[in-house]
């Protein structure tokens, strides 16, 4: 979001060690074919790097081309990277993530809360690409009573392994709902169950604590170092920020959430008596 600072993949953080490694994670490129090839949902994919400048292996180049096609996260490592991360000792220079956690429908999200006489509060990422990022993000939902998070299909980090041992356990308490088009989903959130859609950006015209956050809210969080996409941003009913009065000029995408989630879960509070 515009809150953050340039946060980069860390691709060796990401490994996060081969005890965190399960049957999400496939190695080969024999296996990576044949799940792109059976339409398997593959969330990322770290494909070697030539050293000294050589060309990309044919093979390689094929399963790079492929994820391409299909908008998968496509992270280039050098060889102790998918050394490290491999638990079959044979990557042969590419491993893929495949979805390892069950995913929410967002209708049933928003039935359910309103059933229970609640007015939802709803979270929703716009290509967070970062394991630790969504992990954090899950946590503090939790912490928070939001009651359900959204993410896109594609060039997001998705329901891993990895995010799920960060997220100590807030995953399983935070139903997840992944969709094809957020934009869309957003309209139809506003046309169809009337939510207001509350964006996040440095630039944002109206400080985060000042800001009204009745009724059924979707709060929108941009990527890391870029923020909201065009197309997310005109589905913004209003744009909120975080004063920055130090000599920083952002914060990370976990942490302003967590700010600006708990001034609209106070302000709900307040103005429900």
């Amino acid at each position: 979001m515009g809150q953050d600072s340039k946060n980069k993949n860390n691709s060796s953080n990401a490994a996060g060690g081969n005890e965190e490694f399960k049957s999400s994670y496939i190695e080969g490129r024999n296996s990576i074919n044949e799940a792109l090839n059976a339409g398997h949902e593959i969330n990322k994919i770290w494909i070697l790097k030539p050293a000294d400048g050589r060309r990309l292996d044919p093979e390689l180049g094929k399963i790079l081309n492929e994820a391409k096609e299909r908008h998968i996260v496509v992270v280039r490592v050098n060889r102790p990277v998918l050394d490290k991360m491999s638990t079959t000792g044979n990557h042969q220079g590419v491993i893929a993530q495949v979805s390892s956690h069950e995913y929410a429908d967002l209708d049933d999200v928003v039935a359910k809360v309103k059933e229970e006489g609640r007015v939802p509060l709803l979270l929703a990422l716009d290509e967070i690409k970062d394991s630790f990022n969504l992990a954090s993000l899950l946590r503090i939902s939790d912490a928070a009573g939001v009651d359900g998070i959204i993410i896109p299909k594609h060039r997001s980090i998705a329901l891993n392994s990895i995010v799920s041992k960060l997220s100590a356990g807030a995953i399983e308490y935070i139903p997840v709902a992944r969709v094809t088009n957020l934009a869309q989903t957003l309209r139809d959130l506003k046309e169809n169950h009337g939510f207001w859609v509350c964006g996040t950006d440095m630039e944002g015209s109206v400080p985060y604590d000042k800001a009204d956050y009745s009724g059924p809210l979707v709060i929108v969080v941009g990527s890391e170092g870029e923020g909201m996409r065009k197309g997310i941003r005109s589905e913004c009913d209003f744009m909120v920020h975080i004063p920055m009065n130090g000599h920083v000029n952002s914060l990370n995408a976990a942490v302003a959430t967590g700010i600006i989630v708990y001034e609209a879960v106070k302000y709900r509070r307040d103005h429900s008596k």
